[in-house]
């Protein structure tokens, strides 16, 4: 009979010690989603979502592949802030938005930079339709992303992009297209 209590409290020890490593797993795997894939800067994102009709979840992405959540980004490209915008990129928006006092250096505001991403963003949603051509047209350029849905070894319809020649373009595109489902599955 001492065999058998020792043995069930054994079982008994591990079961809950099982239980607890569940439990651990479980919550640092939620706390490690909301810390690799944060929410930040919430306020402009949700503003500028409504405003420019973005899915938040896509700005979210596209911040975490341009910059990381640093509003002080700066590329090899000089693209600035946290959506990472070129000079002639920024001074496209800034037309198309009506602002004439920006200066490039604005995108270092979290508010700012949000603002001219997602209306970047909405622009080429609205013109491309596909989550992953707007994507590469965010990375490479709207020219060059014409030109390959034109052409058939790249497109068969001209609205998808089956293959991106540029290899850096496609790893963008692979990688901001994980990033936006895991931010849906939050």
């Amino acid at each position: 009979m001492v065999i058998r209590l020792k043995t069930l409290s054994k079982i008994i020890i591990c079961l809950i010690f099982l239980g607890c490593i569940v439990l651990l797993v479980k919550g640092g795997f939620d706390w490690y989603q909301k810390t690799a894939y944060p929410r930040e800067y919430s306020q402009y994102v949700e503003k500028y979502a409504r405003e420019y009709q973005v899915d938040e979840d896509l700005i979210y992405a596209v911040i975490k592949t341009e910059s990381g959540f640093d509003p002080k980004a700066v590329s090899v490209n000089d693209a600035k802030g946290l959506m990472q915008i070129t000079k002639d990129t920024f001074d496209w928006i800034s037309g198309k938005l009506g602002y004439k006092d920006k200066q490039h250096d604005d995108l270092f505001d979290p508010e700012t930079g949000i603002e001219y991403g997602t209306f970047f963003l909405s622009y080429l949603l609205n013109e491309f339709q596909e989550p992953e051509v707007a994507l590469a047209a965010y990375h490479a350029g709207r020219g060059i992303t014409n030109k390959w849905l034109q052409d058939p070894e790249y497109s068969p319809d001209g609205k998808v992009l089956e293959k991106i020649p540029y290899q850096d373009t496609a790893h963008y595109v692979k990688k901001a297209m994980k990033h936006y489902e895991i931010y849906q599955k939050q």
